[in-house]
């Protein structure tokens, strides 16, 4: 009888808090607890400027906490005709952001006035959107640069979860932030042309996958000039691991000594 009645009062006690989570959760004054941390997110985003365009990079990874689950996710975007979105952060808010935008450009499409919005009008947009989500303590989990061409002038700005805008030569989100941007005031300079860019963003990519465990040397790079904008197809960056210098060092008769040092 004592079993009996236990299980009935653990049935019972678990139908009431079920009840009463999911009222909560309808409640139209309950707190907002989507977006409170990110899911399945996507690492660095690499944006320069060169001489006649800009060009963003990044990798197809999307990774679900730790774990490398999903390989080509897109998350270089095209909005209009010479404007370029880039993501880093939770993938289910920039889908929801892409929306947004999307939505923006099919009705300046609708209204048929020959007017188009430029790269700088779809930044200060998405630094307002941010910030006032921020603010409602509910923010769009990710760190934007936002690319294009406009008026024979190139455009990268970067916008995030918090907010916090500016206008830059290059920008890199993420863990880039660390390891990107170094190599890239080392060798960058206004003058140099697409070829040259591209390479360097490859360059700061081919290092992310040997130093961040949320990247993958599968990308993709995007350009906006004078001609328009494009998105490539995703491909493979080449990648070395031989260890040729250190078997040298170590093969003569003076560190022959078993150690790996």
């Amino acid at each position: 009888v004592q079993l009996y009645s236990t299980v009935i009062f653990s049935t019972v006690y678990a139908i009431v808090q079920t009840w009463f989570y999911d009222a909560a959760a309808l409640s139209p004054h309950a707190p907002t607890t989507h977006t409170t941390q990110p899911i399945v997110t996507g690492t660095t985003v690499i944006g320069i400027k060169y001489n006649g365009g800009v060009m963003l990079a990044a990798d197809t990874l999307a990774s679900y906490g730790s774990l490398a689950r999903y390989k080509d996710v897109r998350r270089l975007k095209q909005v209009g005709e010479n404007t370029l979105i880039g993501a880093s952060g939770e993938i289910s808010d920039f889908q929801t952001i892409m929306e947004m935008l999307d939505s923006m450009n099919q009705s300046d499409i609708n209204e048929d006035d020959g007017y188009k919005r430029s790269p700088s009008e779809y930044f200060n947009y998405l630094r307002a959107i941010l910030y006032q989500k921020r603010g409602k303590g509910n923010p769009l989990w990710n760190q934007l640069l936002v690319a294009g061409f406009h008026k024979e002038a190139p455009f990268l700005g970067y916008v995030d979860l918090i907010g916090t805008a500016y206008e830059e030569n290059f920008i890199a989100t993420g863990f880039g932030a660390y390891l990107a941007i170094p190599l890239i005031r080392e060798k960058w300079y206004a003058e140099m042309d697409e070829g040259e860019a591209r390479s360097l963003l490859e360059d700061c990519l081919r290092v992310m996958f040997y130093r961040d465990c949320r990247a993958l040397n599968r990308i993709q790079i995007a350009k906006a000039s004078a001609d328009g904008t494009l998105v490539s197809e995703p491909y493979e960056i080449s990648t070395e691991w031989e260890t040729a210098n250190f078997d040298v060092r170590h093969s003569t008769a003076a560190t022959l000594d078993g150690s790996s040092w």
